[in-house]
């Protein structure tokens, strides 16, 4: 992380673009969740999964670990960096993005239904725990993007690709592990953006 500006856009242009980002993530979760239903799974979406759920490179042993940055405890300690680095405005910024990704993923559990991905298709090879409880959409996928999001200003190019790879492990982790099927890991993404760029526009960027 660092203090100076990362970014060429001028100060104007900043809360227009976090606000087209968050507009974006709205759309993406919206597209995502117009093909769910509650018993069946649309054939596409269905082929992809068993295409990441039927690799067996890695033992689950290494992947867990990954699997854990989109666990809602990484929130607090995600701040707890922040602060100890002094950056208070993206310590704020990750307590109150993580906090409203999980309230939200809660509320659209309720409203779009569906259950996992063992439930809905046969022959799912789950790796760990089996996973309970309301598929769309996946918290793991939302908090991670939630926090790289907030975090991306104060990321350097380094940061920035790393967090993009990491997050991409844990979307594909979720799938891989059959804790959810694709348009979980899509709306779950799409709420992440979301989150992340109205609270950009709350608690801005570095100076």
């Amino acid at each position: 992380m660092r203090g100076a500006a990362v970014t060429r856009a001028s100060p104007a242009a900043r809360p227009v673009r976090d606000a087209l980002l968050a507009a974006g993530g709205a759309l993406v979760l919206v597209l995502a969740a117009l093909p769910i239903e509650r018993t069946s799974v649309p054939a596409a979406e269905a082929d992809l999964f068993r295409v990441v759920n039927g690799v067996d490179l890695l033992p689950f042993v290494l992947v867990w670990p990954v699997m854990q940055l989109g666990n809602v405890l990484v929130v607090p300690a995600s701040a707890l960096v922040a602060a100890a680095l002094r950056r208070w405005r993206l310590a704020a910024g990750l307590l109150l993005g993580g906090a409203g990704t999980y309230l939200a993923a809660k509320a659209i559990k309720d409203v779009v239904v569906r259950g996992r991905p063992d439930g809905l298709l046969a022959d799912v090879v789950i790796r760990g725990a089996a996973a309970h409880g309301r598929g769309f959409l996946s918290g793991h996928a939302a908090v991670v993007v939630t926090l790289l999001t907030i975090a991306w200003p104060w990321l350097g190019r380094r940061g920035r690709i790393a967090g993009v790879l990491l997050a991409a492990l844990v979307c594909l982790a979720r799938v891989w592990t059959a804790a959810h099927l694709p348009l979980d890991v899509v709306g779950g993404v799409g709420l992440g953006l979301l989150v992340g760029g109205l609270v950009r526009l709350v608690v801005g960027r570095p100076r």
